[in-house]
């Protein structure tokens, strides 16, 4: 089976073809203004100062999700804004993958508006490149794809879950990558997870993000086990935090886990890994920057009233986003924002296998070109990265 992409000269392939203008850690008025005037522009809206964190190893992490987001096959090419509060060179680490990165400098381009101007010609020219290129066909191997679960309720864990997870051994028996996470998600369940690590090492890095995460809660003088499951997770049928783990780790499905990775950090290989990441939506940003081309939100329950047509827009930025359900109340609620309804095996109109089938052939349309449905909007939520270290 084999889609149509985008060849980029790293030999990764994209299936979208972005312009990324990346702001400067000061502000985004540079470049939301740039692409408020340039179709086919991508940029980051972040709330004031999340791009810095505050200890170095925080703002190594920024820096390396910024690069990341760069380098991701859906790029075409890049425009960095101002970047001499960064600790690492962004221009210089995107622009080794071969693509064509600009750097602007208010104090050189005369000022902020000299260099909204001089973006927009810039910006306006990589356009015109990128809509020169044309679509190859390529096959599975060049995917990467990643998962978060959301809402979690007795639909996730029977349907929703292990139907993505099917998808995602499908991917990797055809030589691509996944990916998943949430350490929150995992615990209680650890021990599964851990046999299934390539090798020992492995296995004690998963068991020390359970661990960790667990403590990170108590020393705020929580338990994780009285906060999680949430009430609309108890709601939606599920009882303890152990029978939710067990339910979330379905969506990796059952290949071995080649390694744990940090936010935004890239896999060193084909296979499945991993994130060590929190359950926020800004773990899309961090897929995005690990070089997913393709999103998914595995949704449970959704507990809003009446219909809720957007449920969100893309945290990835430059990667598509992609909901599926098993829960036909949740089609009921958000009819034009879920992409795809696997609640057709609680149904018994389909195995797991057949469902997962159909989803994998919508994802290969959507690496072709198909727009998702939140994808449609132009709208960009606000997102913020994963940073773990102190606020002082």
């Amino acid at each position: 089976m084999k889609f149509l992409g985008y060849q980029r000269p790293d030999g990764s392939v994209g299936i979208r073809n972005h312009v990324l203008v990346i702001p400067s850690l000061l502000h985004g008025f540079i470049s939301s203004q740039i692409c408020s005037m340039v179709q086919g522009t991508k940029t980051i809206s972040i709330p004031s100062g999340n791009f810095e964190g505050h200890t170095n190893r925080d703002r190594e992490k920024a820096d390396r999700t910024l690069i990341g987001l760069g380098l991701n096959p859906n790029v075409a090419s890049v425009i960095v804004d101002n970047e001499y509060r960064s600790l690492l060179p962004i221009s210089e680490e995107i622009a080794k993958s071969g693509k064509r990165v600009v750097t602007l400098d208010s104090k050189s381009d005369g000022g902020t508006f000299g260099s909204i101007g001089k973006g927009v010609q810039i910006a306006r020219e990589m356009v015109v490149a990128a809509s020169k290129m044309r679509r190859q066909e390529f096959d599975m191997s060049h995917l990467t794809l990643a998962v978060k679960c959301g809402g979690s309720d007795a639909t996730s864990g029977i349907a929703g879950n292990p139907v993505v997870g099917n998808v995602f051994d499908r991917i990797i028996e055809a030589g691509g990558t996944a990916m998943f996470g949430e350490n929150t998600e995992i615990v209680g369940a650890e021990h599964v997870l851990a046999k299934r690590a390539v090798n020992d090492a492995v296995a004690k890095r998963i068991k020390k993000a359970a661990d960790d995460i667990d403590a990170a809660v108590q020393s705020t003088g929580e338990d994780l086990r009285t906060i999680n499951p949430t009430q609309g997770n108890k709601d939606g049928g599920l009882s303890t935090i152990e029978e939710k783990s067990l339910g979330a780790i379905h969506k990796s499905g059952t290949k071995p886990i080649q390694d744990v990775i940090e936010y935004g950090e890239r896999p060193q290989g084909k296979g499945l890994y991993w994130c060590d990441n929190n359950p926020g939506m800004n773990i899309f940003t961090g897929y995005a920057a690990s070089g997913a081309q393709i999103l998914f939100q595995s949704t449970g329950t959704t507990s809003f009233p009446s219909n809720y047509d957007l449920l969100l827009t893309s945290p990835g930025i430059v990667s598509p986003l992609l909901f599926t359900t098993a829960n036909p109340r949740t089609v009921e609620l958000a009819p034009t924002a879920i992409d795809f309804y696997s609640g057709t095996v609680l149904e018994g109109a389909d195995t797991i296998e057949s469902a997962g089938e159909t989803l994998l052939r919508l994802v290969l349309d959507v690496a072709s070109g198909t727009m998702t449905n939140v994808e449609t909007f132009s709208y960009q939520n606000p997102t913020s990265f994963y940073l773990k270290d102190p606020v002082f």
